[in-house]
């Protein structure tokens, strides 16, 4: 029988509790916000809880509900959850169901930007620039200052909200060219005026959200951000200038952590996912004209990139050795053997997506057996399904919460 090595004892055991800020999560596994497509007029559904109850009883120290717009212009989708008084029921009966089951819960919160579809919200999308978004065949609006400043508070009341509906910590989206992060790219932000050019005008809007946050929460849930280090397009934000701003970032004291991610899904969605690149299955959701640009050029904008676990961790050590903060590792987290490699690289988390879609349980199997790998073929089918609800298509949708008595 072979013998598992001995456990360094300077590096944090992936799956005994860890602190986050002021919440002490049971394990330092993060289920990544993965737009779920299970709300319904903005509000929380069963089959949301149902969600986030499989995950949190398969084992995760917190789950992540996306996304949850912080202005009705700012959803990609009329039916995405909107942080208003109406929704607080719903999310207090999501967040007991999950503690329930032992996790924490966090919400994703944000602007979607040049990435909302206005013609589902029949409002106009913003953006820092004038630019025409190809999957909505519509053109954003340049966001005013008086937009911005609202905006600004509205993750304020936002992360109020929260607290309020019982939420452990908030993710602030500041990542693939939502409204945060497209100021951050030189790409896309145009602006000529103090939100635009140099990077420290061009992270202005980021900083704010994030001091706003703070300074509404204070210190009771966790605070933590979900930041590009690339935009996986030339002429954008790379990772010199994340560099910089996750220096910023930690100097403001607003966040008890970063997740660090990359790709526009504006403008290269399939960067961040790595893969296949499931055109057909793309252009079958699609309404036209969108679904024949697809077939006829969508190669051209869903491309294929190999695939590699922890696929972001060279980038993402470039982070590790120019902040202290604590850092969260996204993708391709397949298993313990390279959860244990990004604790002993520095990384306080890692936070997982498809591997779970597939197997909601993981992480409690890899506790019975850490030779445990995830059965995720990376073909990036699920991202397809998230117009019926978020599923690996392998397994087919899950029904009814998956407690820990069936875990």
């Amino acid at each position: 029988m072979t013998q598992t090595p001995p456990r360094d004892p300077a590096v944090p055991d992936v799956l005994a509790p860890a602190k986050l800020g002021p919440v002490t999560l049971r394990n330092r596994v993060i289920k990544a916000a993965t737009y779920e497509g299970l709300s319904r007029k903005s509000l929380v559904t069963d089959e949301l809880i149902d969600f986030h109850v499989r995950h949190a009883a398969g084992g995760v120290g917190m789950t992540t509900v996306a996304y949850c717009a912080v202005a009705p212009e700012g959803r990609t989708d009329r039916r995405q959850i909107q942080w208003r008084p109406e929704a607080l029921p719903g999310l207090r009966k999501l967040t007991e169901a999950v503690h329930a089951e032992g996790a924490a819960v966090a919400a994703q919160i944000g602007h979607a930007g040049p990435v909302a579809n206005p013609k589902s919200n029949k409002l106009p999308a913003l953006g820092p620039s004038r630019h025409f978004h190809a999957t909505t065949t519509s053109f954003t609006k340049a966001a005013t200052r008086a937009d911005l400043d609202r905006i600004v508070r509205a993750h304020a009341d936002a992360a109020t909200m929260a607290v309020e509906a019982g939420f452990d910590a908030v993710e602030i989206h500041l990542g693939h060219n939502y409204l945060a992060s497209s100021f951050l790219s030189p790409k896309v932000n145009h602006r000529k005026d103090e939100y635009g050019g140099s990077l420290e005008n061009r992270a202005r809007l980021s900083r704010n959200i994030a001091r706003a946050v703070r300074d509404a929460v204070g210190d009771r849930i966790a605070i933590t951000a979900k930041l590009n280090m690339d935009d996986g397009v030339p002429g954008g934000f790379w990772l010199d200038e994340a560099i910089k701003v996750a220096q910023w970032l930690e100097q403001d004291g607003s966040l008890d952590a970063l997740e660090l991610t990359a790709g526009s899904s504006l403008l290269n969605p399939m960067y961040l996912f790595k893969g296949d690149a499931p055109l057909r299955e793309f252009a079958a959701v699609m309404p036209q004209p969108v679904k024949l640009g697809v077939k006829l050029v969508g190669k051209h904008f869903l491309r294929a990139y190999p695939y590699k676990d922890a696929y972001l961790l060279d980038d993402a050590r470039q982070i590790r050795a120019a902040v202290t903060m604590p850092l969260i590792l996204l993708g391709g987290i397949t298993g313990k053997h390279v959860m244990d490699q990004a604790m002993r690289e520095g990384f306080q988390f890692v936070a997982m997506a498809r591997a779970l879609l597939r197997e909601p349980d993981l992480i409690n199997r890899i506790k019975d057996d850490a030779s445990v790998r995830s059965l995720c073929i990376h073909c990036n089918k699920c991202m397809t399904a998230i117009y019926g609800g978020t599923h690996c298509v392998l397994t087919g949708p899950l029904t009814g919460p998956l407690t820990r008595r069936q875990a």
